[in-house]
């Protein structure tokens, strides 16, 4: 065998060990790795073998290296979730066998912004329902929802008789939404949001902003929810046409 295909024999190999030792916890989430020197030490290899698999482990997404720190193991998402598929925050939390929470941040009356009013289609809108909220999964906080909606809709004083704001607008408006528009961008450290939400410094969120329509193709709802990178993750299935 040249040295070549010794090297990547030996590269997968360790490479699927330290797979194993993280899937088995042995390395726990959120937790730096030991050193590249102790590393080598343990699975008896170089140092340089040992971090270039640790780079393709940072390519994979299941260690950061968090620079002048280390190299921390990261949380294998809890909540995956095709965005083809429209569904609330909460029925995507009880999906995933967890329990759905919510504490509740702020709720006002403000007035639309020329933003708001483009995603409305109505340039007559005077004043929406603004409320915002923390979801947590078993009592874990995962999102942090912004939710606008004409008030006029939405009874401010029911806001707490329900964890949904997709079944409290329907119940209250009588009005069905049918589909959505949806955004996803990733979103750098917020100072306010990001604590909130647990997040490390250098963690980004994902933001979904999605506005809600009804079968008449009505908007009746837009929704900025700022989700855990490290909880959940999204996908699409593409069909061939």
């Amino acid at each position: 065998m040249s040295m070549a295909n010794m090297w990547n024999a030996d590269f997968e190999k360790i490479l699927l060990a330290l797979k194993q030792d993280i899937d088995s916890g042995l390395f726990q989430e959120n937790k730096k790795l030991p050193s590249v020197l102790a590393l080598s030490e343990r699975y008896q290899v170089s140092r340089q073998l040992i971090k270039n698999v640790l780079q393709q482990l940072v390519k994979e997404e299941i260690v950061t290296n968090r620079a002048g720190v280390g190299i921390f193991v990261n949380p294998q998402p809890i909540f995956s979730s095709g965005i083809e598929q429209l569904a609330s925050v909460t029925q995507m939390i009880n999906h995933a066998g967890k329990t759905a929470g919510t504490q509740y941040v702020s709720a006002e009356i403000v007035e639309p912004s020329k933003s708001d009013l483009h995603y409305f289609h109505d340039d007559n809108l005077r004043n929406l329902a603004k409320i915002e909220r923390v979801r947590t999964a078993d009592g874990d906080p995962v999102v942090y929802c912004i939710d606008k909606v004409d008030k006029q809709l939405m009874p401010m004083d029911q806001l707490h008789s329900k964890h949904s704001i997709f079944q409290l607008l329907e119940d209250c408006s009588k009005k069905k939404i049918a589909y959505a528009v949806a955004f996803i961008e990733p979103i750098s450290y917020d100072s306010k949001i990001s604590p909130i939400l647990k997040c490390q410094p250098d963690q980004a969120l994902l933001l979904l902003k999605q506005i809600h329509y009804t079968e008449t193709d009505e908007p009746i709802l837009l929704s900025e929810n700022y989700f855990r990178p490290d909880v959940f993750r999204f996908y699409v299935v593409r069909k061939r046409i």
